[in-house]
């Protein structure tokens, strides 16, 4: 009874919140429901049939999560998703209560939810998914999470705690994400990428060189990005799990980081019998988040935005845009709270081996000033910046000619702004 009425005032509450536009009311509801009745999460879900995926890791989880909702409808099932990015306890709360029936239930056939690095732990004590998607752990607002090590350790106490029924996904190339798992009773299984790649861009941000079982220093004999790629530990003799899947006949997006997000969608899929037809015409037809990959057309113009929000995920950013043969690319650093007040995470951006790529560089966001001297040191003294992004956006599309595209590496709310901007609409 408790549950039935938070969630029609949870409704009414959203309601009223869009038709006033006092936001997009997609977290209040959960924060007043938990704060109500804590157990709010797990009693909704007590009595229902619906799988639950969780996907986390510090990058590529709304991606990762888009293209598995993608393959799931492509084989006629009814799913739910928090593509909104509200990845919180409360707002996982409000996404559940806000798309139940007229009972009160829920009754789609999947619920993906993307899950906040911190928020994990206390989510696996309100859910037992039937999948759990590890992507990676890089570092990121250092000032809110601290080094990846706490993160793996609160994620490593909690998977012990799964059971049977839990599948758990992987990444075999991530060494501290592939060693969380191994006290766990669910199931694993493991996938990775495997190509001849070798990087011509300066990596400073390596997150996790030592093993995570006994502190000693890792060995390699491919790296991918960062810390991920083919490793072994000459201590315990730990070694990079074989994966299930490391390669798969169709990418519908571009970049390296987007093979592992494509690999954990569809070992994810295939695991749920799905088969490979589905999943390629589900790719086909595939549109990109909000801020990752996405094309947007303003004024004639075709402007791709990038999320970019930490060293490792604005250099895979930069090598994409490499591999484009990118000209105009504008920059956007916030430190607002979902960006993190801490911006020093741009030093370990590998900008010396990138700018002098870009004949047109455009800079802009809250930290403007900041960034622009960090490519100053890069020895780029070509250099648009603006603190307004209005005038910044207007200055970069200017010079655009009709075939050419403005790259955009944004943070968070940096994406969000641009987006608004570009677009007319407001996201959240």
């Amino acid at each position: 009874m408790l549950n039935t009425l938070l969630i029609i005032f949870g409704k009414l509450l959203s309601r009223f919140a869009k038709a006033f536009n006092l936001g997009h009311g997609s977290t209040w509801p959960g924060h007043i429901a938990l704060k109500v009745n804590p157990d709010f999460i797990k009693d909704l879900l007590q009595n229902t049939n619906t799988k639950i995926v969780l996907v986390a890791g510090t990058n590529g989880k709304t991606t990762t999560s888009l293209m598995l909702k993608s393959i799931l409808k492509e084989s006629g099932k009814s799913v739910l998703h928090n593509a909104s990015g509200a990845n919180l306890r409360n707002g996982i709360a409000s996404y559940l209560l806000l798309n139940t029936n007229r009972s009160g239930k829920i009754t789609q056939d999947f619920a993906i939810f993307e899950s906040d690095e911190n928020t994990l732990p206390h989510l696996l004590n309100d859910i037992s998914p039937t999948f759990l998607v590890v992507l990676n752990l890089f570092r990121d607002q250092l000032d809110r999470y601290g080094e990846v090590t706490l993160i793996a350790k609160k994620w490593e106490e909690a998977f012990e705690k799964l059971g049977k029924k839990t599948t758990l996904i992987l990444n075999a190339d991530d060494p501290l994400v592939a060693s969380l798992g191994k006290n766990s009773k669910a199931q694993k299984l493991f996938f990775g990428i495997t190509v001849d790649y070798e990087s011509n861009i300066t990596d400073f941000a390596v997150d996790s060189v030592q093993c995570y079982v006994c502190g000693e220093k890792l060995l390699y004999t491919k790296t991918f990005f960062s810390h991920l790629g083919i490793w072994h530990c000459p201590g315990c003799k730990l070694e990079r799990p074989k994966p299930s899947l490391e390669e798969f006949r169709h990418y519908p997006l571009d970049g390296m980081y987007n093979k592992y997000n494509t690999h954990a969608a569809v070992l994810t899929a295939q695991k749920l019998s799905v088969d490979t037809q589905t999943i390629i015409n589900a790719f086909k037809e595939f549109e990109p988040a909000f801020g990752r990959q996405e094309v947007i057309r303003y004024n004639g113009k075709r402007i791709q935005i990038f999320l970019s929000k930490n060293p490792t995920g604005f250099n895979e950013s930069l090598k994409t845009i490499c591999d484009k043969n990118a000209k105009h690319v504008m920059l956007l650093l916030n430190d607002r709270i979902p960006d993190g007040k801490d911006v020093s995470w741009i030093w370990d951006v590998g900008f010396e081996d990138t700018i002098q790529n870009f004949p047109h560089i455009t800079v802009s966001g809250d930290r403007v000033y900041d960034l622009t001297l960090r490519l100053k040191y890069a020895e780029e003294d070509d250099i648009s910046f603006f603190e307004s992004l209005k005038n910044a956006l207007s200055n970069a599309v200017s010079k655009l000619s009709k075939d050419e595209t403005l790259y955009i590496l944004a943070t968070y709310s940096a994406m969000l702004e641009a987006r608004k901007l570009l677009t007319g609409k407001k996201i959240l």
